[in-house]
């Protein structure tokens, strides 16, 4: 397998199996993305690689057609001076150089296609990289949120209900207790009327013929 398509795997891995069995999500969404990055590296230095060599070829071919041309030229220069015997020999350097030519030309054609091949297909991994990153923000701010929430059920059930149910049976008690100490306060409020009444029924008779003792003591 290339490295294009182990890097392919790579990408195609399901991110949420992945997830679930980590412990940590966000560290581990992390170390994916490096993973990612570090698998286009190596794809890049690849594509390098074929471009170099595409254009070592063109480079290659290039100079033999040049070639070619330079020797019919020197061709018709030895045959303008009579020099057949150096036309000859130009002519044979012009075959060899066509023939290098010939055979270059296929290999360069063949190194061009798939240079562009693989310019494409890093292209398509950089783009996948680039939408990595971003799901990659989302997934950390989801996972931070679903841990707040975990611990906001977490405190409202179990312990936090345990404690909002004490807290309102203290209130009750409190209550209860303002209560009874209302009724005492009436209770002990009526006693007191009554001893009132009965001093008052005491005290009455004493007052009154005292009061009939200095009438007649005045009406004398």
């Amino acid at each position: 397998m290339g490295i294009f398509g182990r890097i392919a795997d790579v990408f195609k891995a399901n991110v949420n199996d992945v997830l679930d069995k980590a412990e940590d999500p966000e560290k581990m969404l992390k170390q994916m993305v490096i993973e990612m990055e570090e698998s286009v590296n190596k794809a890049t230095l690849s594509v390098a690689k074929a471009v170099s060599n595409e254009k070592s070829l063109e480079r290659k071919l290039e100079k033999a057609k040049k070639d070619i041309g330079n020797w019919e030229q020197k061709a018709i220069q030895a045959l303008s001076a009579n020099r057949e015997d150096l036309a000859k020999a130009a002519l044979e350097k012009k075959a060899v150089a066509q023939r290098n030519a010939d055979d270059l030309a296929p290999i360069y054609e063949q190194a061009r296609q798939t240079a562009l091949k693989l310019r494409s297909q890093l292209g398509s991994l950089k783009s996948k990289l680039d939408e990595a990153r971003s799901r990659q923000n989302t997934l950390i701010a989801r996972s931070q949120a679903a841990k707040a929430q975990k611990m906001l059920s977490q405190s409202m059930g179990g312990v936090g209900s345990d404690a909002f149910s004490k807290f309102d049976k203290l209130e009750s008690k409190v209550e209860t207790m303002e209560a009874e100490a209302e009724a005492f306060g009436e209770l002990a409020g009526e006693d007191t009327s009554l001893e009132d009444e009965f001093k008052q029924l005491a005290a009455g008779p004493g007052v009154d013929d005292e009061l009939a003792q200095l009438k007649a003591k005045m009406s004398k």
